[in-house]
């Protein structure tokens, strides 16, 4: 009796430390290692309206940097570094370039909006062939939208708010558009549409994946968003810890809404806590189709 006593107190006390360990190293790889190694994700899309001449145009997206000099300066350059070895037609960045801290929310935050210049420094290295396009993300709204806007246009990096542009290749288009911040209040899809030719491809950008619904009733064929990190924290069969608000239902990866599709990217910065797990930072590698080229 007491052999066997001693023995199931020598497995519990394995048992407990084999757990410790595994949560060391788990606290290890969530806190040093996963935050800064970026993953590349490389994502087909087809779009039906796509001219044939565009067939293999490919797009980086980078989303969700929250600038911090403690935390993100590495992944963003390792981000960087990774998309330019790509040597995509086109860079596009969903929003979120600063951190505003939750308590102050709308409140004074130029200290916030402060680190829009270091973050949009380091994003000036992209060599996209077409440039890097961005849009503003709740944090970048609620830390002064201008004062960031300003940062990245300076560093090279156009910003679209409520605008279009259309993206050109020997003769063939599509229009790139992007909308203000929806939690900002100041998104307007139609707004954003008019002047763009009828039955031409249009790719939107907007900060807030769950806002697909309402852009899925216009002709846009392809919405890239960021906002939810992937939930930074994600355990299996459980899912994510947390949330944001518009990104809850459409948290992470590709989706098709109607007939347009929507792609939700983890970011590359962190929030609240600066940890990543089971939800590595991402670059997003993606090579448009054309249904005419088939």
């Amino acid at each position: 009796m007491t052999k066997f006593a001693l023995t199931r107190r020598k497995f519990l006390k394995g048992g407990a430390g084999l757990a410790a360990a595994g949560g060391l190293g788990i606290a290890v790889d969530a806190a040093l290692m996963e935050p800064n190694h970026p993953r590349l994700e490389r994502i087909e899309v087809r779009l039906p309206r796509l001219p044939a001449g565009l067939d293999g145009f490919t797009v980086a997206q980078l989303s969700d940097f929250h600038y911090d000099p403690r935390f993100t300066v590495r992944p963003i350059q390792t981000a960087v570094s990774a998309t330019n070895q790509l040597q995509p037609d086109l860079v596009v960045l969903t929003g979120d370039f600063v951190t505003v801290p939750f308590l102050e929310r709308r409140g004074a935050a130029m200290r916030a909006a402060d680190a829009a210049d270091p973050c949009a420094r380091l994003l000036s290295g992209l060599t996209g062939r077409h440039g890097a396009v961005a849009v503003l993300g709740n944090h970048d709204v609620f830390a002064d939208a201008d004062y960031v806007t300003t940062s990245l246009q300076s560093s090279g990096i156009q910003v679209l708010r409520n605008q279009c542009l259309p993206i050109e290749r020997e003769g063939a288009r599509f229009w790139l558009a992007g909308v203000d911040d929806v939690l900002g209040g100041g998104a307007n899809v139609s707004e954003t549409l008019r002047g763009i030719p009828s039955g031409e491809a249009v790719v939107l950008l907007c900060h807030e994946p769950d806002f697909a619904d309402k852009v899925a009733r216009h002709p846009v064929d392809l919405q890239l968003s960021g906002h939810s990190h992937g939930g930074q924290v994600r355990f299996p069969l459980i899912g994510p810890l947390y949330l944001p608000e518009l990104a809850r239902k459409y948290p992470i990866g590709l989706r098709r809404i109607g007939s347009m599709m929507l792609y939700t990217n983890r970011g590359i910065g962190t929030i609240r806590l600066p940890v990543r797990w089971n939800c590595p930072p991402e670059v997003t590698f993606f090579t448009l189709r054309s249904a005419a080229a088939r």
